[in-house]
């Protein structure tokens, strides 16, 4: 598996992920009711089967790197939807947390 296919599982992850407890939210907290919140449980069930694609056999450290995507991946989500502006402070601990990810995920291991 590439490295480029490891990068768009985690994007799917994460839409699957951020998407759904953001139906959850909208569900309860914006009182749209069980139609959304149902569409966030599915969402947020079909996170943990991408989850699984990954080519690491070890569930911490995919759980470990995705977290950073999360981090980042919730603030592009607020940017997106929401109106939400991160400021520098998010940026750049969004970054740390991606740069996180890269040496979980991808720095040479021996054997």
């Amino acid at each position: 598996m590439t490295v480029a296919r490891s990068l768009l599982l985690f994007v799917l992850a994460a839409l699957a992920e951020i998407g759904g407890a953001w139906l959850v939210w909208q569900g309860v907290r914006e009182h749209r009711g069980w139609l959304w919140i149902g569409a966030g449980v599915i969402a947020l069930g079909a996170y943990g089967f991408v989850a699984t694609l990954q080519p690491d056999a070890h569930f911490g450290r995919i759980l470990a790197a995705y977290g950073g995507v999360f981090v980042a991946g919730s603030l592009a989500w607020g940017m997106v939807v929401d109106g939400f502006r991160p400021d520098r402070w998010d940026v750049l601990g969004a970054l740390v947390c991606l740069v996180g990810v890269a040496l979980i995920m991808y720095a040479p291991r021996g054997a």
